[in-house]
């Protein structure tokens, strides 16, 4: 299997359910972590559907907050939830943002980096467009050991298949770890590199609440279990549904870990 056939994101509703919900979470511990004032101008590569955009627009009171991503479904999408406020969209690549060079103050990037062919590049373009002392920053998922829904998916898969071990984010991507990722801003010239985790609870209402966005084949774990044909979804249901802690009332709550980084553009 090709790995990158499964990596669809396009679709905001299906990506709401799947990834949506605790992205917006994980949005407001990483721009609470920042700590960034009022009256700055931002740019969010790779906005998605406009978790962390709307976490801006709210939290620090913007002067301007574009978001750009590459998805026009997405870019609709967070037009849609971000109504209100100081903010403007566009569908543009991370690697060429429609933003003159020094323009913002802060280029922040959200659950994105593993998804670029060239996330070292797309770093260096958002330090491009901000100011001299101004912030680069971003999260990504710890898919090797931090996200409880996704690891117990992809051992029940492999389990099952062996071939799908290759399509795991945990040993697909490099760029979720604080090593690569300060070697990342690093290489980018960027300096006063800091790192930390930031973990949010993912809870479940039930068994059908963690499994039926798997369904709508948005990402690599969803786009997995669409190619399935439907005996062998039938058993990666009951294996995953094996595997997972299940409270007395039905509900299932398992913790997600990003790892945050920022640095600043020298002065």
């Amino acid at each position: 299997m090709t790995e990158r056939r499964f990596d669809v994101w396009a679709v905001g509703g299906a990506y709401e359910r799947y990834m949506g919900r605790w992205s917006r979470l994980v949005a407001d511990e990483f721009v609470a972590w920042l700590g960034c004032g009022g009256g700055l101008r931002w740019v969010d590569v790779g906005c998605g559907t406009g978790a962390l955009t709307a976490a801006v627009a709210a939290r620090c009171r913007p002067e301007l907050v574009v978001g750009v991503d590459r998805s026009a479904g997405f870019v609709a999408a967070a037009r849609t939830a971000v109504a209100e406020g100081p903010a403007w969209f566009a569908v543009a690549d991370g690697s060429a943002l429609p933003v003159r060079d020094s323009m913002c103050d802060v280029a922040v990037s959200g659950l994105v980096l593993n998804f670029l062919a060239a996330p070292g590049a797309a770093v260096a373009e958002a330090a491009r467009v901000v100011r001299p002392g101004g912030t680069v920053a971003a999260y990504v998922w710890d898919y090797a050991e931090g996200m409880g829904f996704l690891r117990r998916f992809w051992d029940a898969a492999a389990s099952l298949d062996p071939s799908a071990a290759g399509l795991d984010e945990g040993r697909r991507f490099a760029v979720c770890d604080p090593e690569r990722l300060r070697s990342l801003w690093a290489e980018a010239g960027l300096v006063d590199v800091a790192v930390a985790p930031l973990e949010v609870a993912t809870v479940f209402a039930g068994f059908p609440d963690l499994w039926e966005p798997f369904l709508a084949g948005q990402g690599p774990a969803p786009g997995y279990v669409a190619a399935l044909a439907p005996a062998a979804r039938d058993r990666l249901r009951a294996a995953l549904c094996e595997a997972v802690p299940t409270r007395p009332d039905g509900s299932i709550a398992l913790t997600a870990r990003a790892w945050a980084v920022r640095g600043r553009v020298p002065e």
